[in-house]
């Protein structure tokens, strides 16, 4: 019988988000996940406090890491002639801790002479602690720009902003990514002429997609509407495949409430991020215990020489691949109208016919991130899978865990009536 329980204890633990912890002999202590998923893969990085000892940063790899509250650090990169390099860094403040909307996450990349390459500033916006998300990008394009040929290059993040918030420490989470030169020479100045109106809404009956907890664990869309519960505090992530050409629209909206709190002017954030995780477009909504929603601004369709441009919602659409839309439930909104959950509903739109890439000359850091991959087309074609096949990862390995215990416990208990029935022919 001891065997028999310890097969189906170890049949019972399934691979996910959350994680068993403390775990002994007759109890079960489960973890709740925390405000993000990070990847799982990601290697643990420290930043130091000047360019002297930064540790190296290499393309295609995620890194962790922790930013402290009155800190600024450093990651050094040693980059190539004709590769773009793009590093996303994310920042999750912790459980219990405060932020203001002024706080802000600052992103710069500089060449070895201290010349800046690219800066970004990215705040809040509300008293809601969230995920956020700043990128660096040295890229070989840039005229005028120092930022050019082999050599080492350093990553500065910082903390701005920060008399307000918690003393703390931030989580990070770094992906420098590469996207290789052209072939041969393409546009160098962005499309003037685009279809600037916005679509008909999508008008079908929703179905229920459960956001994923961060970029590497976000659930794949196609268009569609989808439906998902949020709790106050809460941050979900979708991803929407785009092809070269293609055009994508969203709109969120958040169902009406019977509390009557009165209004909270920033309840629900979504933002759009591309494929290197630089953010595109956000639009805010607020909140009065009514049905309300937001819409993304019309977007151009996904193209090369968009890079070309000054503003970031062009700017933004520069690649072909996965765009990540993030969605947040202001803290607020619970103290208002209570804990929830409070219905989400997401129409998603990808229109336009795929049209052929600008020829790249060699490969992303990591590969096929500038493209649809089979299984992004198919997940689209089907309208959406859940959480990137993470869904059926787990139901395969409880079919087989299943099997597995079944088989071996019928052997057990063939055995064990076996003996029962010499023990009673012996006695």
């Amino acid at each position: 019988m001891a065997v028999v329980a310890a097969v189906l204890g170890a049949a019972t633990v399934l691979p996910g988000d959350a994680a068993f912890a403390g775990v002994t002999p007759g109890s079960y202590a489960f973890e709740a996940p925390g405000p993000y998923s990070f990847d799982e893969d990601a290697r643990s990085v420290d930043g130091a406090t000047g360019t002297t000892g930064a540790d190296r940063l290499d393309v295609g790899t995620t890194y962790r890491s922790s930013l402290p509250q009155d800190g600024k650090l450093y990651y050094r990169l040693e980059l190539d002639a004709t590769s773009n390099v793009y590093v996303s860094v994310t920042a999750v403040p912790r459980a219990g801790t405060t932020v203001a909307p002024t706080d802000n996450l600052r992103v710069t990349l500089r060449d070895a002479n201290s010349r800046p390459c690219s800066y970004e500033t990215v705040g809040f916006g509300s008293r809601s602690p969230h995920p956020i998300a700043a990128w660096g990008a040295r890229e070989t394009h840039a005229t005028g720009s120092s930022c050019q040929g082999t050599g080492t290059y350093y990553l500065l993040v910082e903390r701005a902003d920060r008399s307000d918030s918690s003393p703390g420490a931030w989580d990070l989470e770094l992906a420098p990514v590469s996207e290789p030169r052209l072939r041969q020479t393409a546009e160098t100045e962005a499309p003037e002429d685009w279809n600037s109106a916005s679509p008909t809404p999508l008008l079908s009956e929703a179905e229920h997609r459960e956001g994923g907890g961060g970029f590497t664990r976000a659930t794949t869309l196609g268009q569609g509407v989808w439906r998902d519960d949020l709790r106050p505090g809460q941050t979900v992530f979708y991803k929407v495949p785009v092809d070269w050409g293609q055009q994508l629209y969203a709109t969120a909206e958040l169902g009406s409430s019977s509390g009557d709190g009165g209004l909270v002017a920033v309840a629900l954030d979504m933002s759009l991020y591309n494929p290197v995780r630089a953010r595109v477009d956000d639009v805010s909504v607020s909140y009065n215990g009514s049905q309300k929603s937001g819409t993304l601004d019309p977007l151009p369709p996904a193209a090369y020489a968009n890079r070309y441009d000054h503003s970031d919602q062009v700017n933004g659409m520069r690649f072909a691949g996965s765009y990540y839309l993030v969605l947040h439930l202001a803290e607020q909104v619970g103290e208002r109208f209570g804990d929830g959950p409070f219905e989400l509903t997401l129409r998603t739109r990808v229109s336009g016919a795929a049209e052929a890439g600008p020829g790249y000359a060699g490969s992303a850091q990591p590969p096929n991130l500038f493209e649809l991959t089979a299984q992004d087309r198919e997940a689209t074609n089907e309208g959406g899978s859940d959480r990137s096949g993470s869904g059926d990862a787990t139901m395969a390995v409880v079919a087989v865990g299943g099997i597995g215990a079944g088989t071996v416990l019928l052997a057990v208990l063939g055995v064990w009536t076996l003996v029962a029935r010499r023990r009673v022919g012996a006695w």
